[in-house]
C-alpha cells in the first residue's frame, strides 16, 4: 500500500482476520465490501473508545491499499498539527479517518475536512470515518459538512462481551503461533484492562518472552512477565 508523506503507518496485524466479529457481523461484511469495490462510498463507525474502530478503519486501509492508495488518519495524534497534514489526501483512493470528535469545533480543520469531503466526491473514492458519537452528536459547526456526514451510512460498533473477548484474545494468540489456554485468557482478561489494543500489546511481549524462555503460555510464566513489565 502506498502511504501519504508524512502518512501513518498501520499496524500490521489490524486486519479483519484478526478481527472477532461478535455482534458486528453486518458492519464487517459492509466494511469488507467497501474496501473492494465501494467505489464513491461514505461510512461512519461510532462507537466507545477500545471498542475497536482504529483497528476496523486500518484493515479498511489495508484491503483497500491491495488494489489501490490508501491513508490512515488517526486525528487524535495528528490533531496538534495544521489541518495542511492532510492536503493530499484527496488524491487517495481511500481514506481513514480516526477521532473526528477531537478536531470538531475547530472551523480550520472543519474547513480542511469538507475541501477533502469534496475532492473524494468528485473523484469516487472511499471516505471511512470513526468517532465517538454519530455525526448528528459531534457538534459540527459548519454546516455544509454536517450535512454531508449525516448521509453517511453510519454503524455503530457493539463491544464483545466476556466470551468474545476470550474468543478475540485466543484469536490474536493464534496468529501469532501462541497457544493460550481458556484458564490463561481468563486470568489475563481478569488481571489487565480489557480493551484489544492493550491485550494485543502484552501478547507481544509475551511472544517474545516465551520464544527467549521458551516456555509456554502458563498462568506462573504469564504473572512472572507481568511482574517484570513497568506498564503492567
Amino acid at each position: 500500500m502506498q502511504q501519504l508523506p508524512l502518512g501513518v503507518q498501520l499496524k500490521e496485524r489490524a486486519t479483519f482476520a484478526s478481527f472477532l466479529t461478535g455482534d458486528n457481523a453486518e458492519l464487517i461484511e459492509h466494511l469488507q465490501a467497501v474496501a473492494v469495490s465501494g467505489a464513491g462510498s461514505v461510512t461512519w463507525l461510532a462507537g466507545s473508545p477500545a471498542v475497536g474502530k482504529s483497528h476496523l478503519l486500518q484493515a479498511v486501509c489495508s484491503l483497500a491499499g491491495s488494489h489501490g492508495r490508501a491513508g490512515y488518519f488517526p486525528l487524535a495524534a495528528i490533531a496538534a498539527v495544521t489541518p495542511e497534514f492532510i492536503a493530499g489526501a484527496g488524491g487517495l483512493d481511500c481514506v481513514c479517518m480516526d477521532d473526528l470528535q477531537v478536531v470538531a469545533g475547530d472551523p480550520a480543520w472543519e474547513s480542511a475536512l469538507f475541501g477533502l469531503y469534496r475532492q473524494l466526491e468528485t473523484r469516487r473514492a472511499i471516505l471511512v470515518i470513526a468517532a465517538e458519537q454519530l455525526p448528528g452528536q459531534l457538534g459540527l459547526g459548519l454546516p455544509d459538512l454536517q450535512s454531508r456526514l449525516a448521509a453517511a451510512a453510519n454503524f455503530v460498533v457493539q463491544p464483545l462481551n466476556e466470551e468474545q473477548q476470550l474468543a478475540a484474545l485466543t484469536l490474536r494468540a493464534k496468529l501469532r503461533g501462541l497457544e493460550l489456554p481458556d484458564e490463561t485468557g481468563r486470568y489475563l482478561l481478569r488481571r489487565l484492562p480489557r480493551d484489544m489494543a492493550t491485550l494485543a500489546e502484552l501478547l507481544d511481549t509475551l511472544d517474545v518472552a516465551s520464544l527467549v524462555a521458551q516456555r509456554r503460555l502458563t498462568i506462573p510464566f504469564i504473572r512472572d512477565v507481568l511482574e517484570k513489565t513497568p506498564q503492567a
